[in-house]
């Protein structure tokens, strides 16, 4: 018999993630011998939030955060000399570049100039090329929060459909390929996607990642279906998901709440990401 409204808690989950990646820290006697530069332009008070953050679990962790902040309207040379230095400097064994970057800089240039095995957030083309095929690489930190979350379900997730909402480079296509790679059927919508129901109301598996509050309703929900629940809107001081997470808890047997979902997980799969970075966990982990 299925039991409905089973919250799937990122704030727990990363807090578990970290006290286990603090411990291996400890227990290899590595702290502060594993560095991550996080570089950031510009003064989006946004992106200044999510840095600080970033350090923060660093520093429970046992990892050395370098940050390098940077004038909004500093070249794109300057930046990717930084990152040249970064690339070739022993102690750094993890580069972040915090997005969005602003509108003169190219973030794709910038990001494919970070060496592959530093690329802690798994964007640069070497490492979505090997995401696509299959191989070991530094995936990208949400889709792997993700995966974590779906996986306290117990649930095998072969011959499972997968549907995701959205298809951005952070989290709509990784996750796509993940799914797939775990032997699910994976449906991709999005803006031109023709009635988003019917086809969301078909998934074993629902992850939803586009930015617009309430966008999914009990209408596109199957029932017993896991929700997956990416988006942060802020709305008149409140923070929203894309799902109507009150109304949809009642039909999907597990779900994510926004805040306390998804977002946690991200920063603690960064953490995994820097240690797999500088060899102390395996790619699979």
């Amino acid at each position: 018999m299925i039991k409905y409204g089973n919250i799937l808690d990122g704030k727990k989950l990363s807090d578990q993630i970290k006290l286990d990646l603090a411990k291996l820290v400890q227990d290899k006697n590595i702290v502060d011998k594993v560095g991550l530069a996080v570089v950031l332009v510009g003064d989006d008070p946004a992106s200044h939030i999510y840095v600080n953050n970033k350090v923060k679990a660093c520093q429970k962790i046992g990892i050395k955060s370098y940050r390098y902040h940077l004038a909004s309207d500093t070249p794109e040379y300057e930046v990717l000399n930084l990152i040249d230095n970064l690339n070739c400097d022993n102690n750094i064994h993890g580069i972040l570049v915090q997005l969005p970057l602003p509108l003169h800089l190219n973030p794709q240039t910038v990001i494919n100039h970070i060496n592959s095995s530093k690329d802690v957030d798994g964007l640069c083309q070497q490492n979505v090329f090997r995401l696509i095929k299959g191989y070991d690489c530094l995936k990208p930190c949400t889709p792997q929060g993700i995966m974590k979350l779906i996986e306290l379900a117990n649930l095998d997730l072969s011959g499972k459909h997968a549907v995701v909402v959205g298809r951005s480079d952070l989290v709509g296509k990784p996750i796509s390929q993940i799914l797939l790679q775990a032997n699910c059927t994976v449906t991709t919508c999005h803006s031109f996607t023709k009635d988003l129901a019917s086809i969301t109301k078909l998934a074993d598996i629902l992850v939803v990642a586009v930015g617009k509050k309430h966008l999914i309703t009990t209408q596109h929900i199957k029932k017993g279906a896991i929700v997956i629940d990416v988006g942060i809107n802020k709305v008149d001081g409140k923070v929203y998901g894309d799902v109507d997470f009150e109304n949809v808890k009642f039909i999907a047997s597990y779900i994510t709440p926004v805040p306390g979902g998804v977002g946690p997980m991200t920063i603690a799969t960064l953490m995994s990401n820097v240690l797999k970075a500088a060899g102390y966990l395996s790619m699979k982990d």
